[in-house]
């Protein structure tokens, strides 16, 4: 009956056959093979019904894509397949059916003939190909080999496979059994299958065993040293316990535990308070407890670090010796009496009460005028150590707060890091620069140096970091600033405020010969007898080559002076300079400034006003004309709303008293006025040019000029009033440096007089007035009036004005200087 069948199965091998049709998805069935099917789509269990029910063969054909749900042409589907027998089907509850088939042969699809109700397709069967039949023995147990090696390297199949393969006579068979290795992909079974030719099937199982037998070997390498490296920690851990209870008999302690116990020991030693002891000593149990590999050990052994090398006890005592705190800080500054006089009287009050909070000074001034080294003067006065900390662009609270332990590489904020450099509790700490704290989503630092200077709260400073209070009452904050308007509120409310206003020609000059020629001639390895600057030059110096409040730019200029001799020096050892007035074109070039910027001549609609800015004092032209045709009140120069208001207030008090004041009131309906404040790129505001204003235009609008040599501020009132001012002392420097003799001020800012220097006073003729009346009686020359009554009247005035002001003390002789025409040099300032 064999030889019935077998003859039967020769006849149709060219035979092409309809069949039921099964699409398989990631799953490629080989001949001779008998796997388990799940089938689960409605059109491939009726193509097992129909094969079941007909007891013929079913194709299994394999989909190129195992996403398409429903099969529609050939074109989805690879042109080899399977034919196979079924031999038991199982329908479950769920509707699917669990077959077990049996592959048989190969077959090619030629045509899909429906698709419905189940797919049925035209194949023809296909035979293996016979090859080189001692290449293929030789292919054969090249394969079995490797399977047995495959096998042996720990691959995911059962140890009898390698039996199973050597047992193997067909090299066809062989090849299709490597087929079902599970490493194997879904395309390189296909192409196995499609592969006819017998040698060449077992060439493409012969690379995929020796590949995959070269990835087991990698892995079982790999494994292998993960495991050595295993057991080399599990040793070392056994034998590090055991050296533990070695030291212990012995009464030693480990590297770990005699860490803790020196931490300890420091802890136990300082003077913290209690509570912060307590957190101290907790920290370093726990890190007693922690295994020497953990991060934890690093984080906790800084913050214990930290916590130890503070000084919560360590503080300088006080030099309280105020004849020589008081030398010492006149030896280092010239001037600059408030501040001086402000730490001797805390020094004096320190003296006579221990128990005592230090004061929080803010110095605001001009740059150059010495704020951060008066700081450094006033802690050797005291005999504290010195820090500094500059607050410019700081826009990260965390930078005075500190960060949280929580985040990797965190640190205590530069207040506690500065204490910590300091080495002291009780320092002189500089916060320089706390008008420019920035703000943004880090943080707004202002508010965090609300705690840090406020009396009340900083006996209890507590650092993110550190988590636990510090005592700042101790230290002497001294703050610096070039403005107060960029400073909060707040902020400023927790602070003392010292003005720095500037310094005057005679203290520059002072300033020049003992500081600052001393220090260049030291850094420039020169002597007295080889550089002098004399005096007239040192005037000259101040007057023609700098402008400027303070000394900054003074010093820079002399450096300058110091180094073209250094260089003549050099060159000529026996060389001796002195420079006098006319040698400055020489070393520094062309003057830059000119003293005395005013106007040549008394001008109609021109008057000279007083500004102040971060930068100190300066005068200001202002103009006023006027034009046919009736428009807007004009008003240019890049002016702030207060003063564009300060100017209508003028104009509205012109016009009411166009009767008193001779003027047309047909002008202001046929003609335009405009007024410019020169530096039109400079913003300026503020109601300080009110005066100002309203001189120019009643000077325009009656003809009348304006006297040269004076100059004015003061804010205006719709009745005339002059209301007071600020920054007075740095406006009236900037008129004494300008060559102004005769200055125009609020009277009720009389009594700011007393900050003015006497040397100042003396050489300038200061009017206080009350209303615009007395302004435009002083200002405007009035040629109908006889100069012996101008002349009277001035006496007059000049004489209650003396009355007001303190009996001027004897001063060394006025620089004197002749005012010279004015340089077009732009001035900046606010008014």
């Amino acid at each position: 009956m064999n030889e019935d069948i077998n003859e039967r199965d020769a006849q149709e091998l060219d035979q092409v056959q309809v069949l039921p049709l099964v699409a398989l998805r990631d799953t490629v069935i080989f001949p001779e093979m008998i796997v388990p099917l799940q089938v689960g789509r409605d059109r491939s269990v009726k193509a097992l019904d129909r094969a079941v029910r007909s007891s013929q063969p079913v194709a299994l054909i394999t989909q190129r894509s195992s996403e398409t749900e429903e099969v529609g042409s050939v074109d989805e589907l690879y042109p080899v397949g399977t034919l196979a027998k079924i031999a038991q089907v199982i329908r479950l509850q769920d509707g699917t059916i669990r077959a077990i088939v049996q592959g048989q042969r190969r077959i090619r699809l030629l045509d899909l003939l429906q698709t419905d109700p189940h797919l049925e397709a035209r194949v023809e069967l296909i035979a293996d190909g016979a090859g080189s039949s001692l290449e293929v023995e030789a292919l054969m147990a090249s394969v079995q080999g490797q399977i047995e090696q495959y096998v042996s390297s720990g691959a995911s199949v059962p140890p009898e496979v390698a039996v199973a393969a050597r047992n193997i006579t067909d090299g066809g068979l062989l090849a299709d059994m490597v087929a079902y290795s599970p490493e194997m992909t879904t395309e390189l079974r296909q192409q196995l299958l499609e592969t006819i030719d017998v040698a060449e099937r077992l060439r493409i199982v012969s690379q995929f065993l020796a590949k995959q037998i070269e990835v087991l070997e990698l892995k079982g390498k790999i494994q292998s040293e993960v495991k050595s490296e295993m057991d080399k920690t599990q040793r070392e851990y056994i034998l590090r316990e055991q050296m533990k209870a070695i030291q212990k008999e012995l009464g030693e302690d480990d590297p770990a535990v005699a860490e803790a116990n020196e931490l300890r020991t420091k802890v136990e030693e300082s003077a913290m308070p209690d509570e912060v002891k307590e957190k101290a000593l907790k920290e370093v149990d726990r890190l007693s407890r922690i295994p020497s590999a953990s991060p934890e050990q690093g984080v906790i052994r800084t913050y214990v670090d930290w916590l130890v090398s503070l000084p919560w006890g360590e503080e300088t005592e006080d030099n309280l010796d105020l004849a020589e705190a008081e030398k010492v800080l006149n030896e280092d500054h010239y001037g600059l009496e408030k501040p001086k006089e402000r730490i001797v009287e805390y020094m004096a009050v320190r003296k006579l009460a221990e128990k005592i909070r230090s004061p929080i000074l803010l110095f605001v001034g001009p740059p150059g005028v010495g704020k951060t080294s008066l700081g450094k003067s006033i802690a050797r006065a005291m005999g504290r150590k010195f820090v500094r900390m500059s607050l410019g662009g700081i826009h990260d609270e965390a930078e005075i707060r500190g960060h949280r332990r929580t985040y990797i590489g965190a640190l205590p904020g530069r207040v506690i890091q500065s204490i910590k450099t300091a080495g002291s509790r009780n320092p002189v700490f500089m916060l320089d620069e706390i008008d420019k704290v920035g703000m943004d989503f880090r943080g707004d630092p202002s508010s965090a140096l609300l705690e840090v200077l406020d009396p009340e709260q900083n006996n209890s400073f507590q650092d993110n970091y550190l988590e636990v209070p510090f005592d700042l009452s101790r230290v002497l904050f001294i703050a610096t600033a070039n403005m107060l308007d960029t400073i909060p509120p707040a902020l400023r409310d927790r602070m003392e405020v010292i003005q720095l206003p500037g310094y005057t020609q005679l203290e520059k000059l002072r300033i020049a010969q003992k500081f600052l020629m001393p220090k260049q001639l030291e850094n420039h390895g020169l002597t007295e007898e080889q550089l002098t600057i004399t005096e007239p030059a040192m005037v000259r110096l101040i007057q023609a080559f700098t402008k400027e409040a303070g000394v900054r730019n003074l010093e820079r200029e002399i450096a300058n002076v110091a180094r073209k001799v250094a260089r003549r020096v050099a060159s000529d050892s026996k060389a001796k300079v002195t420079v006098e007035p006319d040698h400055l074109e020489e070393f520094l070039g062309p003057a830059r400034f000119e003293y005395g910027e005013l106007e040549a001549e008394d001008q109609v609609g021109m008057v000279t006003g007083l500004v102040v800015s971060d930068a100190g004092g300066d005068i200001v032209q202002v103009e006023a004309t006027r034009m046919e045709g009736k428009d807007e009140f004009i008003l240019t120069g890049q002016l702030g709303d207060v003063m564009k208001e300060s100017a209508r207030a003028g104009l509205s008090y012109i016009r009411a008293r166009t009767r008193m004041l001779d003027i047309d009131p047909a002008v202001f309906e046929k003609q335009t006025l405009h007024i410019h404040v020169p530096a039109g790129a400079t913003p300026k505001d503020g109601p300080s040019a009110g005066v100002t204003m309203a001189t120019a235009m009643a000077s325009l609008l009656t003809g009348k000029p304006v006297r040269r040599d004076l100059a004015m501020t003061g804010e205006i009132t719709l009745r005339g009033r002059v209301l007071p001012i600020g920054g007075l002392k740095s406006k009236l420097l900037a008129a004494h440096l300008a060559g102004v003799q005769t200055v125009l001020i609020p009277r009720r800012n009389e009594k700011d007089l007393v900050d003015v220097p006497e040397d100042v006073q003396q050489q300038l003729r200061i009017v206080p007035v009350e209303s615009m009346d007395e302004v435009l009686q002083e200002a405007l020359i009035d040629h109908a009036r006889p100069a012996e009554r101008i002349k009277a009247e001035r006496d007059a005035r000049q004489k209650r004005v003396t009355k007001r002001r303190r009996a001027p003390k004897k001063e060394q002789p006025p620089i004197a200087a002749t005012p010279a025409p004015r340089v077009d040099q732009p001035p900046a300032g606010v008014p």
